[in-house]
């Protein structure tokens, strides 16, 4: 499979060149040649199989032959070696909970996944990886765990001060060896666009070799697609017309589930659902996409002004807004209905959400209809922003033991401008 960019002005790469420049020098994003389908026969024995097997199948697909079919087992039974519940919440809304993994959020399925695709692809590889990564919470703990330790790659994280939750900023600042945490005066599109403009950068390109492990490399979002392709294999066997609700923010997450429609799933269609930084909701409402700055609020990994992964979306309908709006609805939530529907869910059904997880639920139960059958996407786990939810169930959430211990640790981050002019000297020293 060769990979082109969504701005199409440099030349078709293979999957290993897509994975490990991250991101391509006419600042496009990466997208594969053409889509491929999965098999009927697979895709009629799919409430069989394990989420693993599914993985592989997705994964064989996009990446052909490019990884040997026995490399690609060990690495995804190794990335994904925890479990993925989906349970009914009421009626016909469900959950699928992806926070199971090491660092407790959804972004542990693309973060190990890739670690273990770019350790592998070094080994043959002489250069040395500098990943860069913007975070607006989660995405850098993950990435930070996934790589921890691997040869050949320094990791350097970019997170917005004081706009991450404490155990957030625990699990970015408390790791050591190969991964740094650079505290940034501005918000998650400083740090983003930070990130862009060093991949930009003759000078730093040729002093060093830079990746991203952010959504914008296509090894973070591949693995986001699996699993979605195994939820609908979970519920297919109702019968019924299965949407998903995704909690949104750099829209990552949701061209995951659009690959695997795509790519022969027959997932009737997707929710949007975002906090106030509502760019993308306005778009699917009015056609008009207006990046504006982000706004701080307590579900701060969505806080993005600028999605990267719009330009995903509108490659995958080649531009068209019908085709778009057909398939991808839009909703979202201010910081005082996030909290009521998390007192909601919890009060009446016993379910505790993390402030993503809950807006996820309002879009379902807003848009669903009783003939069909729902699931959102649980992509943090509660306990990493207690101060948010404690007061809302006057009751104290239990800290899982491998968080407890990062709690203690002392945090160690570089204090760094918005300016990229001190990025770079950072990045060049």
């Amino acid at each position: 499979m060769q990979f082109y960019s969504t701005n199409r002005n440099v030349p078709l790469v293979s999957f290993k060149e897509a994975v490990l420049k991250g991101l391509p020098d006419d600042n496009g994003l990466f997208m594969p040649a053409y889509l491929p389908h999965f098999s009927d026969e697979f895709l009629h024995k799919m409430p069989r199989l394990t989420f693993r097997e599914i993985a592989f199948e997705g994964a064989r697909l996009i990446i052909e032959n490019e990884i040997e079919e026995n490399k690609l087992h060990e690495i995804i039974d190794d990335a994904f070696n925890f479990e993925l519940p989906i349970k009914n919440i009421h009626d016909n809304i469900h959950v699928l909970e992806l926070f199971h993994g090491p660092t407790l959020a959804f972004k542990d399925f693309g973060a190990r996944f890739m670690a273990r695709v770019m350790g592998h692809f070094l080994k043959s590889d002489a250069r040395e990886i500098n990943i860069l990564v913007a975070t607006s919470g989660d995405t850098g703990s993950a990435v930070a765990q996934g790589f921890l330790g691997v040869d050949g790659i320094k990791v350097t994280l970019l997170y917005p001060k004081g706009k991450v939750s404490k155990i957030q900023e625990q699990q970015l600042t408390t790791i050591g060896q190969n991964i740094t945490a650079l505290e940034v005066d501005g918000t998650f599109d400083d740090c983003q666009r930070m990130v862009k403009s060093a991949f930009l950068d003759e000078e730093i390109n040729n002093k060093l070799h830079l990746s991203s492990a952010n959504s914008i490399n296509i090894a973070r979002l591949l693995p986001q697609s699996f699993y979605y392709t195994y939820a609908f294999s979970r519920m297919a066997t109702q019968e019924k017309n299965i949407y998903f609700c995704v909690p949104s923010g750099n829209f990552g997450n949701l061209c995951g589930g659009l690959l695997s429609k795509k790519m022969g799933v027959p997932i009737a269609g997707f929710i949007a659902a975002s906090n106030i930084n509502d760019i993308v909701p306005k778009y699917l409402e009015t056609a008009l996409f207006n990046p504006k700055a982000s706004i701080q609020t307590i579900s701060n990994a969505m806080d993005v002004g600028n999605p990267s992964n719009f330009a995903r979306m509108l490659d995958l309908y080649d531009h068209d807004y019908q085709k778009i709006t057909k398939d991808i609805k839009g909703i979202s939530f201010n910081d005082g209905e996030t909290r009521e529907i998390i007192m909601e869910v919890y009060n009446r059904h016993h379910y505790l959400m993390c402030p993503h997880s809950a807006i996820g639920y309002g879009g379902l139960k807003h848009y669903l209809r009783p003939e069909d059958l729902g699931i959102f996407l649980s992509t943090a786990h509660p306990c990493k922003f207690k101060d948010i939810v404690e007061p809302l169930i006057s009751k104290e959430v239990d800290i899982p033991l491998r968080l407890q211990t990062i709690i203690q640790k002392k945090k160690v981050a570089i204090p760094m401008s918005a300016e990229f002019a001190q990025f770079k000297s950072y990045l060049l020293a």
